[in-house]
Protein backbone atom coordinates (compact mmCIF):
# COMPACT_ATOMS: atom_id res chain seq x y z
CA UNK A 1 0.00 0.00 0.00
CA UNK A 2 1.28 3.14 -0.87
CA UNK A 3 0.36 6.19 1.36
CA UNK A 4 0.59 10.20 1.20
CA UNK A 5 1.35 10.94 4.61
CA UNK A 6 0.82 9.61 8.28
CA UNK A 7 -3.10 7.91 8.10
CA UNK A 8 -4.24 7.97 11.67
CA UNK A 9 -5.63 4.50 13.26
CA UNK A 10 -8.55 5.74 14.37
CA UNK A 11 -11.44 8.03 12.12
CA UNK A 12 -14.89 9.10 12.88
CA UNK A 13 -17.80 7.52 11.46
CA UNK A 14 -21.50 7.87 11.42
CA UNK A 15 -23.54 5.13 13.46
CA UNK A 16 -26.73 4.26 14.39
CA UNK A 17 -28.01 3.20 17.57
CA UNK A 18 -30.85 1.14 18.57
CA UNK A 19 -32.85 3.97 19.30
CA UNK A 20 -32.10 4.48 15.21
CA UNK A 21 -30.79 8.03 15.88
CA UNK A 22 -27.12 9.37 14.67
CA UNK A 23 -24.01 9.85 16.40
CA UNK A 24 -20.41 10.05 15.36
CA UNK A 25 -18.47 7.38 16.71
CA UNK A 26 -15.14 6.42 16.33
CA UNK A 27 -13.42 3.59 14.97
CA UNK A 28 -10.76 1.83 12.84
CA UNK A 29 -9.59 3.52 9.64
CA UNK A 30 -9.79 1.04 6.59
CA UNK A 31 -7.43 -0.38 5.19
CA UNK A 32 -7.61 -0.59 0.75
CA UNK A 33 -7.06 -3.79 -0.36
CA UNK A 34 -5.33 -4.54 -3.47
CA UNK A 35 -7.55 -3.11 -6.24
CA UNK A 36 -8.98 -0.55 -3.37
CA UNK A 37 -8.36 3.08 -2.72
CA UNK A 38 -8.29 5.04 0.53
CA UNK A 39 -10.06 8.55 -0.04
CA UNK A 40 -10.05 11.24 2.62
CA UNK A 41 -13.57 12.75 2.71
CA UNK A 42 -14.50 15.78 1.75
CA UNK A 43 -18.25 15.38 1.26
CA UNK A 44 -20.68 12.33 0.38
CA UNK A 45 -24.06 12.79 -0.83
CA UNK A 46 -26.83 11.26 0.74
CA UNK A 47 -29.13 8.69 -0.97
CA UNK A 48 -32.55 7.41 0.28
CA UNK A 49 -30.83 3.81 0.32
CA UNK A 50 -29.38 5.63 3.35
CA UNK A 51 -32.53 6.49 4.76
CA UNK A 52 -33.69 2.41 4.45
CA UNK A 53 -30.64 1.32 5.44
CA UNK A 54 -31.05 3.02 8.80
CA UNK A 55 -34.16 2.02 9.31
CA UNK A 56 -32.97 -1.93 9.01
CA UNK A 57 -34.97 -1.94 5.38
CA UNK A 58 -32.16 -2.43 3.01
CA UNK A 59 -29.10 -4.20 4.85
CA UNK A 60 -25.95 -4.13 3.06
CA UNK A 61 -24.58 -6.67 1.41
CA UNK A 62 -22.42 -9.23 3.81
CA UNK A 63 -18.86 -7.97 2.15
CA UNK A 64 -19.92 -3.94 2.26
CA UNK A 65 -18.91 -1.68 5.33
CA UNK A 66 -21.68 -1.40 7.83
CA UNK A 67 -21.53 2.45 7.91
CA UNK A 68 -23.91 4.74 5.53
CA UNK A 69 -23.08 6.48 2.62
CA UNK A 70 -22.45 5.52 -1.14
CA UNK A 71 -20.84 8.12 -2.37
CA UNK A 72 -18.16 10.35 -1.80
CA UNK A 73 -15.87 13.01 -2.91
CA UNK A 74 -11.82 13.73 -1.60
CA UNK A 75 -8.48 13.06 -2.31
CA UNK A 76 -6.77 9.73 -2.18
CA UNK A 77 -4.56 9.05 0.69
CA UNK A 78 -3.49 5.49 0.03
CA UNK A 79 -3.40 2.88 -2.88
CA UNK A 80 -3.81 -0.53 -2.88
CA UNK A 81 -0.63 -2.59 -4.55
CA UNK A 82 -2.60 -3.49 -7.72
CA UNK A 83 -3.53 0.05 -8.60
CA UNK A 84 -2.11 1.78 -11.38
CA UNK A 85 -4.70 4.20 -12.59
CA UNK A 86 -4.72 6.21 -9.45
CA UNK A 87 -2.14 8.10 -7.48
CA UNK A 88 -1.90 9.29 -3.86
CA UNK A 89 -3.34 12.93 -4.12
CA UNK A 90 -5.52 12.65 -6.78
CA UNK A 91 -8.84 13.81 -5.89
CA UNK A 92 -11.74 11.57 -6.99
CA UNK A 93 -15.64 10.83 -7.02
CA UNK A 94 -16.15 7.42 -5.90
CA UNK A 95 -19.19 4.87 -5.14
CA UNK A 96 -18.07 2.82 -2.42
CA UNK A 97 -19.42 0.21 -0.92
CA UNK A 98 -20.52 1.74 2.18
CA UNK A 99 -18.74 3.61 4.55
CA UNK A 100 -19.03 6.87 3.24
CA UNK A 101 -20.22 8.73 6.17
CA UNK A 102 -16.59 8.89 7.44
CA UNK A 103 -13.30 10.66 7.53
CA UNK A 104 -11.70 7.81 5.38
CA UNK A 105 -13.28 5.50 3.00
CA UNK A 106 -12.64 2.76 0.95
CA UNK A 107 -13.50 2.06 -2.90
CA UNK A 108 -12.77 -0.04 -5.66
CA UNK A 109 -10.15 1.73 -8.35
CA UNK A 110 -13.11 0.99 -10.95
CA UNK A 111 -15.68 2.83 -9.07
CA UNK A 112 -13.35 5.92 -8.71
CA UNK A 113 -14.25 8.90 -11.20
CA UNK A 114 -12.26 12.47 -11.70
CA UNK A 115 -13.65 15.80 -10.39
CA UNK A 116 -14.49 16.84 -13.89
CA UNK A 117 -13.18 20.58 -14.22
CA UNK A 118 -15.04 23.22 -12.40
CA UNK A 119 -16.32 21.29 -9.92
CA UNK A 120 -16.58 21.76 -5.60
CA UNK A 121 -15.67 18.49 -3.99
CA UNK A 122 -19.28 19.22 -2.56
CA UNK A 123 -20.65 18.95 -6.26
CA UNK A 124 -18.95 15.95 -7.11
CA UNK A 125 -20.29 13.84 -4.19
CA UNK A 126 -23.54 14.39 -6.10
CA UNK A 127 -22.47 12.86 -9.08
CA UNK A 128 -21.86 8.50 -8.45
CA UNK A 129 -24.96 7.22 -7.19
CA UNK A 130 -26.90 9.68 -9.96
CA UNK A 131 -24.77 8.77 -12.50
CA UNK A 132 -24.39 5.15 -12.11
CA UNK A 133 -28.11 4.66 -11.46
CA UNK A 134 -29.29 6.74 -14.64
CA UNK A 135 -26.97 5.41 -17.39
CA UNK A 136 -27.54 2.14 -16.19
CA UNK A 137 -31.88 2.10 -15.87
CA UNK A 138 -31.69 4.45 -18.92
CA UNK A 139 -29.41 3.98 -21.27
CA UNK A 140 -28.32 0.29 -20.30
CA UNK A 141 -31.36 -1.51 -19.48
CA UNK A 142 -33.68 0.70 -21.23
CA UNK A 143 -32.13 1.76 -24.16
CA UNK A 144 -33.14 5.15 -24.42
CA UNK A 145 -32.43 6.42 -28.19
CA UNK A 146 -31.70 10.01 -29.21
CA UNK A 147 -35.39 11.42 -30.45
CA UNK A 148 -37.68 9.35 -27.74
CA UNK A 149 -39.66 10.25 -25.44
CA UNK A 150 -39.05 9.59 -21.75
CA UNK A 151 -40.78 10.24 -18.54
CA UNK A 152 -38.86 10.55 -15.46
CA UNK A 153 -40.67 10.43 -12.11
CA UNK A 154 -39.54 12.08 -8.56
CA UNK A 155 -37.87 14.57 -11.19
CA UNK A 156 -36.53 16.72 -7.94
CA UNK A 157 -34.56 14.52 -6.51
CA UNK A 158 -30.96 14.17 -6.89
CA UNK A 159 -31.35 11.18 -9.06
CA UNK A 160 -34.27 12.66 -11.43
CA UNK A 161 -32.78 16.34 -11.49
CA UNK A 162 -29.28 14.35 -13.09
CA UNK A 163 -31.65 12.17 -15.39
CA UNK A 164 -33.55 15.23 -17.01
CA UNK A 165 -30.46 16.59 -17.74
CA UNK A 166 -28.57 13.78 -18.98
CA UNK A 167 -31.33 12.72 -20.95
CA UNK A 168 -32.13 16.40 -22.93
CA UNK A 169 -28.49 16.96 -23.08
CA UNK A 170 -28.54 13.22 -25.37
CA UNK A 171 -30.95 13.95 -27.62
CA UNK A 172 -34.21 12.74 -25.50
CA UNK A 173 -38.10 14.75 -25.43
CA UNK A 174 -37.79 14.29 -21.36
CA UNK A 175 -41.33 14.48 -19.25
CA UNK A 176 -40.69 15.03 -15.69
CA UNK A 177 -43.13 14.87 -12.42
CA UNK A 178 -42.36 16.53 -9.50
CA UNK A 179 -44.30 18.06 -6.57
CA UNK A 180 -44.37 22.26 -6.57
CA UNK A 181 -45.08 24.28 -9.47
CA UNK A 182 -41.64 25.96 -8.46
CA UNK A 183 -39.51 22.13 -8.79
CA UNK A 184 -41.82 21.74 -12.52
CA UNK A 185 -40.14 25.06 -13.57
CA UNK A 186 -36.71 24.53 -12.55
CA UNK A 187 -37.07 21.24 -14.42
CA UNK A 188 -38.11 22.31 -17.09
CA UNK A 189 -35.13 25.44 -17.24
CA UNK A 190 -32.68 22.16 -17.24
CA UNK A 191 -34.18 20.23 -20.34
CA UNK A 192 -37.32 19.24 -19.62
CA UNK A 193 -40.41 19.93 -22.25
CA UNK A 194 -43.23 19.60 -19.65
CA UNK A 195 -42.75 19.01 -16.04
CA UNK A 196 -45.85 17.67 -14.09
CA UNK A 197 -46.77 18.82 -10.95
CA UNK A 198 -47.91 15.77 -9.26
CA UNK A 199 -49.81 17.12 -6.17
CA UNK A 200 -52.26 18.71 -8.51
CA UNK A 201 -52.22 17.38 -12.10
CA UNK A 202 -52.65 13.93 -13.22
CA UNK A 203 -49.59 12.56 -15.21
CA UNK A 204 -51.36 10.35 -17.61
CA UNK A 205 -54.21 12.90 -17.76
CA UNK A 206 -51.58 15.77 -18.87
CA UNK A 207 -49.80 13.85 -21.64
CA UNK A 208 -53.45 11.81 -22.93
CA UNK A 209 -54.12 15.77 -23.21
CA UNK A 210 -51.06 17.02 -24.96
CA UNK A 211 -51.79 13.75 -27.89
CA UNK A 212 -48.56 11.71 -25.78
CA UNK A 213 -50.95 8.43 -24.87
CA UNK A 214 -49.35 5.77 -26.18
CA UNK A 215 -46.10 7.95 -26.98
CA UNK A 216 -44.11 7.22 -23.92
CA UNK A 217 -41.41 5.21 -25.18
CA UNK A 218 -39.38 4.67 -21.72
CA UNK A 219 -40.31 5.45 -18.05
CA UNK A 220 -38.28 5.35 -15.19
CA UNK A 221 -40.33 5.26 -12.01
CA UNK A 222 -39.05 5.27 -8.12
CA UNK A 223 -43.15 5.83 -7.18
CA UNK A 224 -44.40 2.52 -7.85
CA UNK A 225 -48.47 2.40 -6.18
CA UNK A 226 -50.77 3.28 -8.18
CA UNK A 227 -48.36 4.78 -11.00
CA UNK A 228 -48.25 1.37 -12.26
CA UNK A 229 -50.84 1.05 -13.57
CA UNK A 230 -50.90 5.15 -15.35
CA UNK A 231 -47.05 4.18 -16.58
CA UNK A 232 -48.69 0.91 -18.45
CA UNK A 233 -51.57 3.08 -19.57
CA UNK A 234 -49.38 5.60 -21.00
CA UNK A 235 -46.31 3.85 -22.50
CA UNK A 236 -45.97 3.07 -26.19
CA UNK A 237 -45.51 -0.03 -27.77
CA UNK A 238 -42.98 -1.51 -27.48
CA UNK A 239 -41.94 0.71 -24.16
CA UNK A 240 -39.42 0.28 -21.67
CA UNK A 241 -40.40 0.62 -17.61
CA UNK A 242 -37.72 0.90 -15.57
CA UNK A 243 -38.70 0.76 -11.86
CA UNK A 244 -35.85 1.85 -9.55
CA UNK A 245 -37.65 2.08 -6.23
CA UNK A 246 -41.45 1.84 -5.13
CA UNK A 247 -42.12 4.70 -2.54
CA UNK A 248 -46.10 4.24 -2.47
CA UNK A 249 -45.35 0.77 -1.88
CA UNK A 250 -44.50 -2.60 -3.81
CA UNK A 251 -47.72 -3.80 -3.79
CA UNK A 252 -50.87 -2.64 -6.30
CA UNK A 253 -53.82 -4.38 -8.11
CA UNK A 254 -52.61 -4.05 -11.99
CA UNK A 255 -54.36 -4.75 -15.24
CA UNK A 256 -51.12 -6.32 -17.46
CA UNK A 257 -53.48 -6.23 -20.63
CA UNK A 258 -51.17 -2.93 -22.25
CA UNK A 259 -48.33 -4.84 -21.79
CA UNK A 260 -49.62 -7.25 -23.99
CA UNK A 261 -50.97 -5.77 -26.18
CA UNK A 262 -48.23 -3.48 -26.55
CA UNK A 263 -45.27 -5.49 -26.17
CA UNK A 264 -44.20 -3.31 -23.31
CA UNK A 265 -40.63 -4.51 -21.16
CA UNK A 266 -40.95 -4.09 -17.48
CA UNK A 267 -37.66 -4.40 -15.62
CA UNK A 268 -35.68 -2.78 -12.52
CA UNK A 269 -33.01 -2.82 -10.56
CA UNK A 270 -30.77 -2.06 -7.50
CA UNK A 271 -27.50 -0.51 -8.10
CA UNK A 272 -25.69 -1.69 -4.83
CA UNK A 273 -26.58 -5.23 -5.85
CA UNK A 274 -24.60 -5.62 -9.23
CA UNK A 275 -20.79 -6.77 -9.10
CA UNK A 276 -17.95 -4.38 -9.01
CA UNK A 277 -17.00 -5.56 -12.76
CA UNK A 278 -21.00 -4.23 -13.87
CA UNK A 279 -19.91 -0.86 -12.49
CA UNK A 280 -16.82 -0.80 -13.94
CA UNK A 281 -18.46 -0.84 -17.46
CA UNK A 282 -21.23 1.71 -16.73
CA UNK A 283 -17.45 3.93 -15.01
CA UNK A 284 -16.77 3.56 -18.40
CA UNK A 285 -19.16 4.32 -20.42
CA UNK A 286 -20.00 7.28 -18.70
CA UNK A 287 -16.67 8.43 -19.08
CA UNK A 288 -16.78 8.39 -22.81
CA UNK A 289 -20.63 9.64 -23.37
CA UNK A 290 -21.15 12.19 -20.25
CA UNK A 291 -18.30 13.32 -19.09
CA UNK A 292 -17.65 15.47 -21.67
CA UNK A 293 -20.66 16.99 -20.98
CA UNK A 294 -19.70 17.79 -17.30
CA UNK A 295 -16.46 19.07 -18.45
CA UNK A 296 -18.23 21.77 -20.36
CA UNK A 297 -20.59 22.56 -17.50
CA UNK A 298 -23.56 21.59 -19.81
CA UNK A 299 -24.83 19.06 -17.17
CA UNK A 300 -24.12 20.20 -13.17
CA UNK A 301 -25.85 18.58 -10.39
CA UNK A 302 -28.07 20.65 -8.17
CA UNK A 303 -26.98 21.22 -4.63
CA UNK A 304 -30.25 21.58 -2.45
CA UNK A 305 -28.29 22.01 1.05
CA UNK A 306 -24.84 21.20 2.47
CA UNK A 307 -25.09 20.21 5.75
CA UNK A 308 -21.44 19.28 8.08
CA UNK A 309 -21.25 15.76 9.51
CA UNK A 310 -22.66 16.75 12.94
CA UNK A 311 -25.79 17.95 11.46
CA UNK A 312 -26.03 14.31 9.69
CA UNK A 313 -29.51 13.34 11.64
CA UNK A 314 -31.28 17.22 10.72
CA UNK A 315 -29.81 16.06 6.44
CA UNK A 316 -32.06 12.95 6.80
CA UNK A 317 -35.23 15.10 8.09
CA UNK A 318 -34.47 17.37 5.02
CA UNK A 319 -34.92 14.59 2.60
CA UNK A 320 -37.75 12.28 4.65
CA UNK A 321 -39.44 15.59 4.14
CA UNK A 322 -39.47 15.44 0.28
CA UNK A 323 -39.08 19.59 0.14
CA UNK A 324 -35.36 19.08 -1.52
CA UNK A 325 -34.60 20.36 -4.94
CA UNK A 326 -31.49 18.06 -6.16
CA UNK A 327 -28.76 16.70 -3.82
CA UNK A 328 -28.40 16.63 -0.09
CA UNK A 329 -24.81 16.74 0.77
CA UNK A 330 -22.48 16.31 4.26
CA UNK A 331 -19.60 18.03 4.26
CA UNK A 332 -17.00 15.77 6.57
Amino acid sequence: MSAANQIPDQCRHIAVSAENHLSIESGPTPTPGAEEILIKVHSAGINRADLLQRKGLYPPPPDASPIMGLEVAGTIQAIGKNVRTWQVGDSVCALTHGGGYADYAVAPMSQCMPIPNGFSKGEAAALPEALLTNWHNLFQRAELKPGEKVLIHGGASGMGTMGVMICATLGAEVYTTAGSNEKCRALEARGATRAINYKTEDFEAVLTEMGLNNRINVILDMIGGDYIQKNLNIAAPEARIVNIAYMQGFKAEVNFAPLLMKRITMTGSTLRAQTFAQKAVMVQEIMEHIYPHLESGRIKPIIDSIYPLEQVEQAHGHMEGGQHMGKIIIKI
